[in-house]
C-alpha cells in the first residue's frame, strides 16, 4: 500500500463538517427504545480553497495520484497558533492542545503565512506543548517566526468521499473543493452538565442564535369511511413537539465544548431536558424557599399541569421541580410541587416548562468559520 498523500492547502472559506451516527428508533404506544448502532460518528469534511495556477495544478495532480488511496488531511477547524515564537529546526511547539485532537504517534500540520502545510510526527502531547519525533523540517519565513504567522493543526487519515472539483475563474485564480471521510474518530467524554432526574439540562439560553421554532402535534390516525363523521384515533400516548435549535460557539474552548455536547447526544440516541425559556408560568404571589406550592396565572384546564417539569431562574442559579397536582383557586391556579425549589422566588421570577427531547436526526452539519462554529439541530419531544 502506498503512503498517504498530504492535502496541504489551507481553506479559504468555512469548513463544513458532518458528524453522522446510526440509531434504530423502536416506538410503542407509550414509550420508545433507541438502539445506537454506531458508538462513534463518521466524520466528513468539505474543504474549499482559493488557489493560484500552481495550486490548481497541484490539486489536480494530487487527485490523480491518490484518488483511491489514503490521504493526510489537516483539521483546519481545530488549528491553533503557537503560544510563543518557533525556531527553525525545533523539536517542541508551545501550544494549547486541550481543545484540539492532537495525538501522540500521529502527525501535525504546520503552515506559515497561509501557505501550504508541511507535516511532522508527534512523539508526545502535553496540555501546553507538542514534542516532535524529529527536528522541524518546514522552512520557516525566518529563523525565529512570530506565533501570529503560524497555524498548527491536527492531521487525520482520510479517504475522498466526493470528487475533487476545480472552478477556474481565470488562469491564475480558481477555487478547489474536496470532501474527505475521516478515519479513527475520537471517543470524546461528555461535558459537565446539570442533571435533573438523570437527564442533562440545556441550561444556557444565550447559546440560542435566532428563533427557537416549534411545531406541536400528536401521532394519530383519521378513520373516515366517506359517509359518516371522521374519527381520530391516537397511535401513541405522548405529545409530539418539534424544535429547531441553533447553537453557536465562539472561541476554541466553546467550540470544543460544543463538539463534546454533540458527541454526548450520539445522534438520535440520548435525550435531554430543553427549557422553553418562554416564562410560561407567571407567579401571583412570592414563593418561600420551603414552599411546595405556586399560585400562578391560569393557562387552561388544570389537568394539563400535572407531571410537567419546570425550571425557575433564581439569584442562586436554576432550580427544578415537578408539578404533582393542580387546583383552581378563584381566578388563579395553585400548583403543588413534588419538592420545594429550595430558594425564594419573587413575583416576576421567570419560570419555564421543560420537555424531554432528543435529536430527530443522526446527521449534524457544523459550519466552522474563522472564530466560531454553528450547527442546526432538529429536536423532537420524547416520552419521559
Amino acid at each position: 500500500m502506498s503512503d498517504p498523500v498530504l492535502w496541504p492547502f489551507a481553506p479559504a472559506q468555512q469548513v463544513a463538517e458532518v458528524l453522522e451516527w446510526s440509531t434504530d428508533v423502536l416506538q410503542a404506544e407509550s414509550a420508545e427504545q433507541r438502539i445506537g448502532l454506531r458508538p462513534v460518528p463518521r466524520e466528513t469534511l468539505t474543504l474549499t480553497h482559493r488557489l493560484d495556477a500552481l495550486g490548481m495544478a497541484q490539486a489536480g495532480y494530487l487527485a490523480r495520484l491518490g484518488y483511491v488511496g489514503d490521504w493526510l488531511v489537516p483539521l483546519w477547524h481545530q488549528a491553533r497558533q503557537p503560544t510563543a515564537a518557533l525556531t527553525q529546526g525545533t523539536t517542541e511547539i508551545p501550544i494549547d492542545t486541550t481543545c484540539s485532537d492532537f495525538r501522540a504517534g500521529e502527525r501535525v500540520a504546520i503552515a506559515a503565512d497561509g501557505g501550504a502545510a508541511a507535516v511532522a510526527t508527534i512523539s508526545a502531547v502535553a496540555d501546553d506543548s507538542l514534542t516532535l519525533s524529529a527536528a522541524l523540517a518546514l522552512q520557516l519565513p525566518a529563523v525565529t517566526t512570530a506565533p501570529g504567522r503560524l497555524l498548527i493543526a491536527p492531521v487525520r487519515t482520510a479517504i475522498l468521499s466526493a470528487e475533487v472539483a476545480v472552478s477556474r475563474k481565470r488562469q491564475s485564480d480558481g477555487v478547489a473543493t474536496a470532501g474527505f471521510l475521516l478515519r479513527d474518530a475520537p471517543a470524546l467524554d461528555a461535558p459537565d452538565q446539570t442533571l435533573y432526574l438523570g437527564r442533562p439540562v440545556l441550561t444556557d439560553p444565550t447559546i440560542l442564535r435566532g428563533d427557537l421554532a416549534s411545531s406541536m402535534s400528536r401521532t394519530v390516525e383519521y378513520v373516515d369511511n366517506g359517509f359518516g363523521p371522521v374519527v381520530v384515533e391516537p397511535v401513541n400516548t405522548w405529545f409530539v413537539r418539534s424544535e429547531t435549535l441553533t447553537r453557536k460557539a465562539q472561541g476554541p474552548a466553546a467550540r470544543w465544548a460544543l463538539r463534546r455536547w454533540l458527541y454526548a447526544l450520539q445522534g438520535r440516541r440520548l435525550s435531554f431536558w430543553l427549557p422553553s425559556w418562554g416564562r410560561d408560568l407567571q407567579l401571583r404571589a412570592a414563593v418561600t424557599a420551603t414552599a411546595t406550592s405556586l399560585t400562578v396565572a391560569p393557562l387552561g384546564p388544570v389537568a394539563g399541569y400535572v407531571g410537567r417539569k419546570i425550571v425557575a431562574e433564581t439569584s442562586a442559579g436554576l432550580a427544578f421541580a415537578t408539578i404533582a397536582a393542580a387546583v383552581e383557586s378563584g381566578l388563579d391556579h395553585v400548583l403543588t410541587l413534588g419538592a420545594a425549589f429550595g430558594t425564594a422566588l419573587p413575583v416576576g421570577a421567570p419560570i419555564h416548562f421543560m420537555s424531554a427531547v432528543r435529536a430527530d436526526a443522526d446527521r449534524f452539519e457544523i459550519a466552522h468559520g474563522l472564530v466560531a462554529s454553528e450547527v442546526n439541530i432538529p429536536l423532537i419531544e420524547v416520552p419521559e
